[in-house]
């Protein structure tokens, strides 16, 4: 998809302030720090659209960019920070469920994980939830180019086994530095808003 337009439209915390367009979504999920707004921002081409930063925990509401008035990308708060307050973390559990949970345009979800390390408990836990929720998953595995060539075959296989992701999910190893895994992405997200 060539991206000619992309705007933040709102960072929501409830159901009242999701846009009303009912324009389908495509939600990003992962750990804080794994790279959700760069993987945004090279999808789109843009260098800061999402805000990307070295401070983990940093998006704390539900982001909804919208691309070619065609499709919002949502980015969700980033989970298993440790430094964010006990009571900002419980605030996100409702605002993330309920989303996930109520709305009707989202298409997919993109399950960002760092493919240089095997996913953690926060990963394995928001998978089964979104599992469970009966939505779809794409898994991402981001920071590629920082895995040997030699060794990314074995990287990817472990990341499906510690899933035991099921035969229709899709894991797709990406790299924002140099856009492997891009016109892949793409191709998937594309599917996934004509459905």
């Amino acid at each position: 998809m060539k991206v000619t337009k992309a705007e933040i439209v709102i960072s929501a915390v409830s159901q009242k302030q999701y846009p009303g367009d009912m324009l389908p979504e495509i939600a990003l999920a992962g750990r804080s720090n794994v790279g959700k707004s760069s993987f945004i921002n090279k999808l789109i081409n843009r260098k800061n659209l999402a805000r990307t930063s070295s401070k983990p925990g940093k998006t704390q509401t539900l982001n909804f960019y919208r691309i070619n008035d065609v499709f919002y990308f949502v980015d969700v708060p980033g989970y298993g920070y440790a430094k964010v307050s006990k009571s900002e973390k419980e605030k996100w559990g409702p605002m993330m469920e309920e989303y996930f949970q109520t709305r009707n345009t989202l298409k997919a979800v993109l399950l960002i994980t760092d493919l240089r390390h095997e996913p953690t408990k926060d990963d394995l836990r928001m998978y089964d939830f979104l599992k469970f929720n009966d939505l779809e998953v794409i898994i991402v595995g981001t920071k590629l180019d920082k895995v040997p060539k030699s060794k990314r075959a074995q990287h990817i296989k472990r990341t499906k086994q510690t899933f035991q992701v099921a035969p229709e999910d899709i894991v797709i190893p990406f790299s924002s530095e140099t856009g492997e895994g891009k016109e892949e992405s793409w191709s998937i997200i594309t599917k996934y808003l004509k459905s």
